[in-house]
């Protein structure tokens, strides 16, 4: 069993993690926790009738998770697959040669990009996501030199990512481009492994990937699992939780935040979120929350734009999408919501 039992969530944390009262006798509640995928705390928790299903069905939802953190990986290079690592490391010499499951999210998300996100996300922004990746993991965090970044954005042309659909590979126009799609991945990833949990059987379950909180139905005694989205603004007698919303089957709740994944440098917070025109993190806000229902994979990359757009941008990308959206800004208070915002203040 492949499971660690200390639990822990991260920009999005269940609100009431309560006891079963009102379902059948034969389901329990169950809950399992990973730390070795996405660079993040996966947790998922779900009804089962005995302890046998439910290690079942966490061991096929921990290899299915277990998959798409190899596949989207460009760090490292896995037997028997071709992933992101070996399109980055040989697609500027030649075409690669992908898997139809890795093309096809490529293709959605250079779509997407274009298309839906005001061109906030790019996934060939690879080089300059690097550069403050480096930084951030680096013994003395700093932001990289400026010349560095204007010479990285000048490799970031999606135009130059090429996707032949007939042949199924991927290749780069500009050698010194690279692939990066942590800002679709987890909630794509999500999406698809809580289908297939679904699919399993396992009906009544909320996956939890760092921020990323998809459900595959509601709870056993069919109410709405409740999260809440976790209050991004310290202080000693500042809340946990800014607001709560309530999740069903299908549905997904993600935020992107400043507060998570960060470095500090001579008093200024710099965050893993890169606004692609300047090539530095966004600052508009502390945080974007984005509520679909149903979530078809997209959730993240819309997320991750919202957060790196400016207020006008941001709030026209989500009218033109439909999106439920909630804004909390980097003064401690709520700059915005979407009139079909389904939170409710804590």
């Amino acid at each position: 069993m492949k499971r660690l039992l200390a639990l822990g969530l991260a920009a999005i944390c269940l609100a009431c993690a309560l006891p079963l009262t009102a379902c059948t006798p034969q389901q329990k509640l169950y809950s399992a926790s990973w730390f070795d995928m996405f660079d993040t705390v996966t947790m998922v928790q779900g009804y089962a009738a005995s302890q046998e299903e439910w290690d079942t069905q966490a061991d096929a939802l921990h290899d299915d998770l277990e998959h798409y953190h190899q596949l989207f990986d460009i760090y490292h290079h896995y037997d028997g697959m071709v992933n992101l690592y070996d399109v980055n490391a040989r697609a500027g010499q030649e075409p690669v040669q992908v898997s139809r499951e890795l093309f096809d999210f490529l293709q959605l998300c250079k779509t997407s990009g274009e298309t839906l996100a005001g061109g906030a996300v790019n996934i060939a922004a690879g080089a300059v996501l690097s550069l403050w990746h480096d930084a951030r993991e680096s013994e003395n965090p700093a932001p990289p030199a400026a010349d560095a970044i204007t010479e990285a954005l000048q490799h970031c042309d999606l135009d130059d990512l090429l996707l032949d659909a007939d042949a199924l590979t991927v290749a780069f126009a500009d050698p010194a481009m690279t692939l990066d799609v942590g800002a679709a991945a987890k909630g794509y990833t999500a999406v698809q492994a809580g289908k297939a949990a679904q699919a399993r059987g396992l009906t009544h379950a909320l996956l939890n990937m760092g921020g990323n909180v998809y459900t595959t139905g509601p709870k056993a005694d069919g109410s709405a699992w409740r999260v809440g989205v976790e209050n991004p603004w310290p202080g000693e007698d500042a809340p946990q939780y800014v607001q709560t919303v309530e999740l069903t089957g299908g549905d997904s709740l993600i935020v992107s935040g400043d507060y998570q994944r960060y470095f500090t440098y001579e008093g200024k917070r710099y965050s893993h979120l890169i606004d692609l025109t300047t090539g530095c993190p966004a600052a508009y806000y502390s945080s974007v929350a984005v509520y679909s229902s149903p979530d078809e994979g997209l959730g993240d990359l819309f997320s991750t734009a919202l957060f790196c757009l400016p207020p006008e941008q941001s709030r026209q990308v989500a009218d033109d999408n439909g999106l439920a959206v909630l804004w909390l800004g980097t003064d401690g208070e709520v700059a915005a919501q979407t009139d079909n915002w389904p939170g409710k203040a804590v």
